[in-house]
């Protein structure tokens, strides 16, 4: 049986998971708490508790099973979790065949509203993303050095039910945030999970992808978008300069770049169901009907 192992069941993980379980696969997935793993448990799946302090004998048992490993957790200071505690479980796993690595398009740091590509050489600017780019780095180098199949994958801001500037709009929090030719790619949630499945089927081992959508957009026309797909009001513009932003929201809006995504739909065979956010935004509004 195949048996997906996710480090971090979360949105993107949970929505994969769910295809991969409808087409009969086994899901283990961890979270740092225990009632964290026990509603991954109610649904189904084996829920497994892995902090990233300490190695979990329960990851480690489930390793001696998995065929894939999904790896979602951020890395902290010194290296990601996953890799400190059970890297000597996953290079050693008998039946791992393809191993997953969700990062992030911030690893390109600014490209000032420039294109990027796969072959585009980082520049992280902000610690999350060097973070990043060292963990893809050090997935990268176990794969080489195991023989394990390990793919990354460059994720842009998600989006999806539940989490887009649709709900933002209905809970009274949109900003329409208006920079100078600021723009962004997204990603909806099932288009993750769907260039993860084509990535399955088609592996190549140490090969880097975009997941990104077609369409770099500035934010505030998103959020027009939003208003006008659901009819809920539109926020006025805020200039960027005046707005009260967290370090984590201020940090996004320092670099500004347009990330191709070519490779996915060349080397993967894999289609965007939701190639701009509009097509995102207007099935997500009629979900909501």
């Amino acid at each position: 049986m195949t048996h997906l192992l996710a480090f971090g069941l979360g949105y993107s993980a949970r929505v994969l998971s769910d295809r991969l379980d409808r087409d009969g696969w086994r899901i283990s997935g961890t979270s740092t708490t225990a009632s964290g793993a026990a509603r991954i448990a109610a649904r189904g799946w084996s829920g497994l508790c892995f902090n990233g302090a300490v190695p979990s004998q329960d990851v480690r048992t489930t390793l001696s099973q998995a065929t894939h490993v999904l790896l979602s957790i951020p890395p902290g200071a010194s290296a990601d979790p996953a890799l400190i505690h059970h890297a000597a479980d996953i290079e050693n796993a008998p039946k791992l065949r393809w191993i997953g690595y969700l990062s992030t398009v911030a690893v390109y740091g600014d490209q000032k509203g420039g294109w990027v590509d796969e072959s585009t050489p980082p520049n992280p600017m902000s610690e999350r993303g060097r973070r990043r780019l060292d963990a893809e780095n050090a997935w990268l180098a176990l794969g080489a050095a195991s023989g394990k199949p390990v793919m990354v994958f460059r994720l842009p801001g998600i989006y999806g039910p539940g989490r887009s500037a649709i709900e933002d709009l209905a809970e009274g929090t949109a900003r329409r945030l208006i920079k100078k030719d600021q723009v962004f790619n997204r990603i909806h949630v099932d288009d993750i999970a769907g260039a993860l499945q084509a990535a399955i089927a088609r592996p190549h081992p140490s090969r880097i992808y975009n997941v990104t959508d077609d369409e770099p957009a500035a934010p505030q026309d998103v959020v027009a978008f939003a208003a006008a797909v659901t009819g809920l009001p539109c926020p006025p513009d805020l200039p960027f300069e005046t707005a009260e932003l967290s370090p984590m929201a201020r940090s996004f809006y320092a670099e500004n770049k347009r990330v191709r995504n070519t490779r996915i739909k060349d080397e993967l065979g894999f289609r965007l169901a939701y190639p701009t956010y509009r097509e995102g935004l207007a099935a997500i509004a009629q979900g909501r009907d």
